[in-house]
């Protein structure tokens, strides 16, 4: 069992040190603090275990520390810094285990991305020593990144020629797309297993200078110093603590105190409940800052997350996740209303990006999610991208219980899935007319207006809604949960194409497969014999 919550004095990889605007992530990975079992962590790679620390770690500096202005990641090992992702936990890892983990690693490289665009924490990666590998996606995350010209150091992605497999968290894509590195020259890189040293490295853009050893920790400071001054001091405020979400696991499921999780493992599907926030809550920016990280939307999101986060790796025989909220469609309304009016402050904006950031983990997560709208629902609001985020909605059609849905001005903008678009935008893609008459719809939707809009997949009525939804989530359980993975990566994201989408659809899919294939994880495969006497035997037919 996989737990994804921590904190700064748990941590066994990381040290954050946090000094006025800068703060500095030193990885220090202990080799046999691992999340498995047969292998140990040695030249600062990583597991999970390292990668969960490290997305808690941005995550506290937004909340906990909004006066960091920049973010410094570095090494405290002697000439290394990274060298990505340990080969032995990936070679033995089972196949699903080693693309959640893909995922995860990609979320936590887009969340550096997001508080830099959004949060004006601007991120700067000080390789100190060799960077392979997902070493190497880990700086090309950052804003820029300097490296030690010390004559043996050197960045490299050499998964290609020396596993058999991809850059698994974003490297290509950020190469071409991020970087703007020329094709070419990105070519002779991925192949090149030794990588390139500081002069090469930096004439093809893959850092952004290199200094020498004697140098290296004053230049650095030099430019953090600079980044500071030209960044502002946005932030004057204290930030907030983050404590440990409170939950009762048990093998019937997970409950928090906004949010429930029932299993039925039997029928391979899970009932994923959010209950709306209590009436009264305060609208004024100083009574929110005292209530913290129990503010509504910043537990009841957080403890979603967590609950996505174990549905992805410790659930994966439950294929199928129904969707349902309780509670009062007005305190839903005037928490979005208090959060709409004061979006300009900075704990409002940070949970806002917060709530974004957990939508687009529903929105990627490798499971199918019907949403269930009964008497009772609260599906409006920022709930309401629970609803558009499904695969797809049942909304019951009650003449004696009526069931509604309704907007607010978060859905306008607020929650941008990975291609852009707001989920509205994504659902009425070939209508976008009618996004605007959605949006200024004041009223609630009741069942029929939901469905003549197009807001809902189906209606049924009361004589009809248990067998339909049963029928469902039976039909939908016994198809192939490759071929539903495949298909709805391929669905939930019309429209433009941006960097996330292409790592998350197009990187997620390839590495997918070839973490299948025999020359990757077959018995005479380039990850099967790494560091063996052996050599790998590749099958040279091209598919």
């Amino acid at each position: 069992m996989v737990n994804f919550e921590t904190s700064p004095e748990r941590y066994n990889h990381w040290k954050l040190n946090v000094d006025g605007a800068v703060a500095t992530l030193s990885m220090d990975v202990k080799e046999d603090e691992t999340l498995g079992d047969g292998y140990k962590l040695k030249l600062n790679s990583y597991d999970l275990g390292v990668d969960i620390e490290l997305a808690d770690a941005v995550q506290r500096l937004r909340f906990e520390h909004p006066e960091v202005r920049v973010v410094v990641i570095t090494s405290l090992k002697p000439r290394i810094f990274c060298a990505g992702a340990n080969i032995y936990m990936l070679g033995t890892s089972p196949h699903a285990f080693k693309v959640n983990f893909c995922k995860f690693t990609n979320e936590t490289r887009c969340a550096i991305e997001d508080a830099s665009h959004h949060s004006g924490q601007k991120y700067i990666a000080a390789i100190n020593g060799t960077a392979s590998g997902g070493g190497y996606e880990l700086a090309i995350a950052c804003d820029e990144i300097y490296l030690v010209d010390d004559g043996n150091s050197a960045v490299s992605l050499p998964e290609v020629p020396l596993l058999g497999v991809l850059p698994g968290t974003g490297g290509l894509t950020r190469l071409v797309d991020k970087r703007k590195v020329r094709r070419d020259r990105a070519d002779v890189f991925s192949t090149l297993a030794e990588g390139l040293k500081a002069k090469r490295a930096k004439d093809w853009g893959l850092i952004d200078d290199f200094f020498p050893t004697s140098k290296f920790e004053e230049s650095i400071v030099a430019r953090v110093e600079k980044l500071v001054e030209a960044n502002g001091q946005k932030n004057a405020s204290a930030g907030i603590k983050l404590n440990p979400l409170q939950v009762e696991a048990s093998e019937a499921g997970r409950e928090y105190k906004y949010v429930s999780l029932k299993y039925n493992r039997d029928k391979r599907y899970a009932d994923l409940t959010v209950r709306a926030p209590e009436e009264n809550l305060p609208q004024a920016l100083e009574e929110i800052e005292k209530l913290g990280d129990s503010y509504w939307p910043l537990q009841a999101y957080r403890e979603l997350d967590d609950a996505l986060l174990n549905l992805r790796v410790n659930e994966l025989e439950i294929g199928l996740v129904c969707i349902r909220t309780e509670g009062d469609i007005d305190n839903v309304l005037a928490v979005d209303e208090t959060l709409a009016r004061n979006r300009d402050h900075w704990l409002v904006r940070e949970i806002l990006l917060n709530m974004a950031r957990c939508l687009r983990r529903l929105d990627l997560t490798a499971k199918s999610f019907f949403a269930l709208l009964e008497p009772g629902s609260c599906f409006v609001g920022n709930l309401l991208e629970l609803a558009l985020s499904a695969d797809r909605t049942y909304m019951l059609n009650n003449a004696d219980e009526k069931v509604e849905i309704a907007v607010s001005e978060l859905n306008a903008g607020a929650f941008p899935m990975s291609n852009g678009l707001t989920r509205l935008q994504s659902h009425f893609l070939a209508e976008p007319e009618k996004v605007e008459e959605v949006l200024s719809h004041k009223d609630r939707f009741d069942t029929e207006e939901a469905e003549a809009v197009g807001l809902v997949t189906f209606a049924p009525d009361d004589l009809d809604w248990e067998d339909e939804v049963r029928v469902a989530i039976e039909e939908r359980t016994s198809l192939s949960p490759d071929a539903l993975t495949g298909m709805e990566a391929s669905l939930r994201f019309a429209g433009p194409e941006t960097l996330d989408t292409k790592i998350y659809g197009r990187l997620t899919a390839w590495q997918n497969w070839i973490f299948q294939r025999p020359n990757a994880v077959g018995p005479q495969g380039a990850l099967t014999n790494y560091g063996k006497p052996t050599q790998p035997q590749f099958d040279y037919k091209r598919t």
